[in-house]
């Protein structure tokens, strides 16, 4: 009678393969609706244009025409250090390293 044991449980175990397989063929349907059912969203990575643009500032330079007159706003001057620290120069960002952390000077061949 080992065969028929033998067949019983071959038959068991079809069994309980076809039934994951269909619990696999299930929750795939499900989660396939799920994914259909749900609404997009997408982010809006820029501001919205406005409707009526805003009221120019007065200080700001006048605009620039391509062959046009030259804006009458003078260009800002760049930034002057004053004379005690012209003559001290420009000081080192970092300390000088350590004796041991300097290499020898490279030979000229």
């Amino acid at each position: 009678m080992p065969s028929d044991h033998r067949k019983r449980a071959a038959g068991r175990d079809f069994l309980l393969a076809s039934l994951l397989v269909a619990a696999g063929l299930v929750l795939s349907g499900i989660s396939l609706v799920e994914i259909a059912k749900t609404n997009v969203l997408m982010a809006q990575a820029t501001q919205p244009l406005r409707q009526s643009p805003a009221a120019a500032p007065d200080n700001a330079p006048a605009e620039s025409k391509p062959g046009g007159e030259r804006p009458t706003t003078p260009a800002p001057e760049p930034a002057r250090p004053d004379p005690q620290a012209q003559k001290e120069g420009v000081k080192a960002a970092l300390p000088p390293a350590p004796a041991e952390k300097i290499a020898p000077p490279i030979q000229q061949k």
